[in-house]
């Protein structure tokens, strides 16, 4: 007579063999240790002189000024070749000014390092390549629709808002409050009439 338990422990051995065959190819990526990107080629697609593992998060404002002035040529050559390789307008990213937008650069920045990632295995099954072209497709829109306004229209034309960041009296009122705590009341309440 079958075990009830056959058909968990059954899972369970497939399960075991998927987790084997995963830590295998993460083994295998370890030991490659990519630079700048699998599959560098000629025309900047992926991969440069910079010593950043394949898909490794960039974050612009914490690098020093010699990280910067390595990475950055490569980030530059690589979003030229995106704007060519899937023929974007300037509506869609506008060529006099998209690396003066930091929101615009942090989306592409992302793009960049999710498509070094996702073209890095090339035992991928492929789902990796396809979602990064989704990907593509909803970070342009966003780029047009949220952080560009005018500049789509050939000129470049700075956001008129107040700067949340660099005002540094506003910082210190943030710091000083601290944040809220659950038994303030949601409404001010007025001081008691001095004397009591």
């Amino acid at each position: 007579m079958p075990d009830a338990f056959d058909p968990l422990f059954d899972e369970l051995a497939s399960i075991n063999a998927e987790l084997a065959s995963i830590a295998v190819r993460l083994n295998t990526l370890e030991e490659r240790q990519p630079t700048g990107g699998a599959g560098a080629s000629e025309d900047g697609a992926s991969g440069g002189p910079s010593d950043r593992a394949a898909g490794a998060p960039v974050l612009w404002r914490s690098m020093s000024e010699e990280q910067t002035a390595a990475l950055w040529p490569e980030f530059v050559t690589w979003v030229l070749w995106l704007a060519d390789a899937y023929e974007l307008t300037t509506e869609q990213l506008p060529r006099q000014c998209w690396w003066q937008h930091t929101s615009v650069v942090e989306e592409l920045t992302a793009l960049w390092s999710s498509h070094s990632s996702a073209y890095v295995s090339e035992e991928d099954v492929g789902a990796s390549p396809y979602l990064w072209q989704d990907a593509l497709a909803r970070a342009i829109e966003r780029i047009n629709r949220n952080w560009l306004g005018g500049c789509v229209n050939g000129f470049h034309e700075p956001k008129s808002r107040v700067p949340f960041g660099t005002d540094a009296a506003y910082l210190k009122e943030l710091l000083e409050a601290g944040p809220p705590s659950e038994d303030e009341p949601t409404e001010p309440v007025e001081p008691p009439p001095a004397g009591e």
